[in-house]
């Protein structure tokens, strides 16, 4: 009879995350999620068999969890466009220091250098990006912008936070939190409704 999990992969994901954060791709080995976990980096191996492995679980995690920020954006936003702030500052809140957005960035050359990685991470884009244009389409709807093509500008609202994420530790002055939402806030101003 198989023993009972201790550590839920959803606790070893979330360990995955914190050690990407704090040491970057190369720091992220078996052994040291395994230690974050409360594991030994036998049972990790046991789990998923290698570090590749790990990492395109905890990729295919990614998706799911775009959904889950967007979903709880929704319940307790006072409006669509409050909603769309909600769920990027979600998707970037554990981020605290610009070291920790460029070990986060360097998952970004496996998703470059390995298909299974890329269609994973682009799978995740496209989720991301039609969150963003449903809840347009909400706003639209709601009166909070005036009618448009949510598609196209659910897309430079996307590029505009994937650009605030690779320029802010570089030449941010703020908190990221800040400067993602000033930017998004100019890429919808134009589009709000005329007040008379």
């Amino acid at each position: 009879m198989a023993r009972p999990r201790t550590v839920s992969d959803e606790a070893i994901h979330a360990a995955t995350a914190e050690v990407m954060r704090r040491h970057g791709l190369q720091g992220t080995t078996l052994a040291a999620v395994a230690a974050h976990a409360g594991l030994s980096a036998a049972g990790l191996v046991q789990r998923f068999g290698s570090k590749r492995q790990l990492l395109l679980d905890f990729a295919r995690r990614g998706e799911a969890a775009t959904v889950e920020c967007f979903t709880t954006a929704r319940s307790t936003s006072t409006s669509p466009l409050h909603a769309v702030q909600t769920a990027l500052a979600m998707l970037t809140a554990q981020v605290r220091e610009r070291s920790e957005l460029a070990n986060n960035l360097s998952f970004l050359q496996l998703d470059l250098a390995d298909e299974d990685f890329r269609a994973l991470a682009a799978a995740n884009a496209r989720q991301a990006q039609a969150q963003i244009e449903e809840l347009l389409r909400e706003a639209v709807t709601a009166g909070e912008l005036a009618a448009t093509d949510t598609g196209a500008l659910a897309r430079t609202v996307y590029l505009t936070y994937n650009g605030v994420l690779t320029l802010w530790p570089l030449t941010g002055t703020r908190p990221l939190a800040r400067e993602l939402h000033d930017a998004v806030s100019a890429v919808l101003r134009p589009y709000l409704p005329t007040r008379r």
